[in-house]
């Protein structure tokens, strides 16, 4: 089992910036591939990024290429999400979450590869 908190969300004007945290503890962080979702009032839930157990392998959605950067610290077991230019459509729930590390990498976006999940933290973008 691996439990996930996020922290750092919070209220910020358009174009402003954010930093995310997302710690694991239970097992060992780095067999983890790990993937920030988020989801908006009355939405799906949608990838925003994700990246491989060790660091090599990034990927973004479409909509926060250029703005948003993963990263993550293994000997700290913490996962972040780096958020800058942010817009007024960024407001939403964000997850972090936990995969195996032998999913496939066309299964890095869906939802349903990770196993683990936190409680969300919110992340408001006022325009």
């Amino acid at each position: 089992q691996v439990q996930l908190a996020e922290s750092g969300g919070g209220l910020v004007q358009a174009g402003g910036s954010l930093r995310l945290s997302c710690v694991a503890s239970g097992r060992t962080f780095s067999d983890y591939g790990m993937g920030w979702f988020r989801q908006a009032p009355g939405e799906e839930r949608e990838f925003v990024a994700s990246i491989t157990s060790d660091g090599s392998g990034i990927e973004y959605a479409s909509s926060v290429k250029g703005r948003f950067t993963v990263s993550r610290v293994n000997a700290k077991s913490t996962l972040y999400l780096q958020m800058n230019s942010l817009r007024a459509e960024d407001t939403a729930v964000y997850f972090c979450a936990a995969r195996n590390r032998w999913v496939l990498q066309s299964q890095y976006s869906a939802a349903s590869s990770y196993l683990y999940w936190g409680q969300g933290t919110q992340v408001t973008v006022s325009s």
